[in-house]
C-alpha cells in the first residue's frame, strides 16, 4: 500500500491573451496528493527554490511562438528552473540528501521526479548560497558568460564601452560585471529606477546608470559613453535599444539576449525593427545575431566552473529579490515582469 502525501502545486488557471499584462489571479494554488511509492530510477524531492524568468510570458500563450518552448496547459501544473533536496531515493545515481536542479521542475511543494531528469549540484561551488544555481551559477549566469564571449568580442586593452538595458535584472546585472572582467573599459547599465542605478555603481561596479523613467535617455547615454558604444547587451529590446543602437560604434556588436518590452504583444521574435536602426546597423557594419544559451551545450560545464569561482572570490557581486511561498510564485512573476526585482527573482518554497 503506497502512502499519499499532501503537496501544494500551482496551476496556469488562465492565460493573459497574446497581448495582455500577466496578472497573479492567472496562477491557481491548490493541494493534491502524491503517491511517494517509488519505481526504480525514481526520487521523492522537496523543492527548496523556484525561479520567475522573462520567457515564462510566452509559456502563457496557447502558442509560445517558438519550437523549443512548449506552453503550459490549462489547469495543469506550471514548471520551470527548480533546485531541490531528495527526501527518498529508488536511483544508483542519487543518495538522500543530494541538492538537485531541473530546468523543468514542477511548481510543487514535494514531487517524484525521474532521476535521468535531474542533475546533482555540488553546494560548495556556491558557498551554499543553493538558489545561486537558479541565477548567478545557473542558466542566466551562463547566459551572460556566454553572451559576452561568443558575441560581445571584447578585446582587452581596447577601451571598449558596453551598455547593458535590464541591467539590474537577473541576467543584466551580471552581463555587466562580466563585460568589466572580460576587459571593457566602460559599462554603463540602463534600469528603471534611481535605486537600481545605485546598486548597479556601488555594489556592481558599474561606470554608471541610466534610470530611463528619468529625462531623456539619449543625452544621458552620450554623457556617459563620450566615446560612442560598442558592445550593447539587449535585454529589452524597443525604444531603448533604438537609442543605443543609434549611438553604437563602426563594426559594434548587439548581444541580443531578450527583449522583455515586447513580450506582452503579439509580434515574432526578435520584434522587428525599425526602419532607422536597421539603416544604423548596415550602414555601421554593427552585427546583431539572436543569442541562445542552449546551443552552446560543451561550454555549460566549464562555463559554471569560471562562475562559481567568481563568485566564491568576490569578483561577482550577486543581488537577490526573494519572496517566500509557493502561493506568491504568480506575484513573484508579474513583479519581475514589471521590474519589481532587483537581481534574480527567486521564491523560496521551504527551509
Amino acid at each position: 500500500m503506497s502512502e499519499m502525501l499532501k503537496v501544494k502545486r500551482v496551476v496556469l488557471h488562465s492565460r493573459p491573451g497574446k497581448n495582455g499584462q500577466p496578472a497573479p489571479e492567472n496562477f491557481h494554488v491548490e493541494e493534491t496528493s502524491l503517491s511517494t511509492d517509488l519505481k526504480h530510477g525514481e526520487l521523492l524531492v522537496r523543492t527548496l527554490y523556484l525561479t520567475v524568468d522573462p520567457y515564462m510570458r510566452c509559456r502563457m500563450n496557447e502558442d509560445t511562438g517558438t519550437d523549443y518552448l512548449l506552453p503550459w496547459r490549462l489547469s495543469e501544473c506550471i514548471d520551470g528552473g527548480g533546485i531541490g533536496i531528495v527526501e527518498s531515493s529508488k536511483s544508483e545515481a542519487f543518495a538522500e540528501g543530494d541538492i538537485v536542479t531541473s530546468f523543468n521542475w514542477r511548481w510543487q511543494s514535494h514531487d517524484v521526479m525521474d532521476g535521468s531528469h535531474l542533475q546533482k549540484v555540488d553546494p560548495r561551488m556556491v558557498d551554499g548560497h543553493l538558489s545561486y544555481f537558479l541565477g548567478a551559477v545557473g542558466m542566466p549566469g551562463l547566459t551572460a558568460l556566454l553572451g559576452v564571449r561568443e558575441k560581445g568580442h571584447v578585446i582587452p586593452g581596447a577601451n571598449q564601452t558596453m551598455v547593458v538595458s535590464g541591467a539590474a535584472g537577473a541576467c543584466g546585472s551580471l552581463a555587466g560585471q562580466i563585460g568589466r572582467l572580460e576587459g571593457c573599459e566602460r559599462v554603463v547599465g540602463i534600469c528603471g529606477s534611481d535605486q537600481k542605478c545605485q546598486a548597479l555603481v556601488s555594489e556592481l561596479g558599474f561606470t554608471a546608470a541610466v534610470n530611463y523613467r528619468k529625462g531623456d535617455v539619449h543625452s544621458a547615454l552620450k554623457e556617459n559613453c563620450p566615446k560612442g558604444v560598442d558592445i550593447y547587451f539587449d535585454n529589452v529590446g524597443g525604444t531603448i535599444s533604438d537609442t543605443v543602437i543609434s549611438q553604437m560604434n563602426k563594426d559594434g556588436h548587439v548581444i541580443l539576449c531578450g527583449q522583455i518590452s515586447q513580450y506582452n504583444k503579439d509580434v515574432p521574435y526578435p520584434p522587428p525593427l525599425c526602419d532607422e536602426t536597421q539603416e544604423a546597423l548596415r550602414s555601421k557594419n554593427i552585427t546583431r545575431e539572436r543569442f541562445m544559451v542552449l546551443n552552446y551545450m560543451d561550454k555549460h560545464e566549464k562555463g559554471l566552473i569560471q562562475l562559481s569561482d567568481w563568485v566564491k572570490t568576490g569578483k561577482i557581486k550577486v543581488l537577490e529579490t526573494i519572496m517566500n511561498g509557493l502561493e506568491n510564485m504568480g506575484v513573484a512573476f508579474c513583479s519581475m515582469m514589471t521590474g519589481g526585482n532587483i537581481g534574480k527573482q527567486i521564491v523560496k518554497i521551504s527551509d
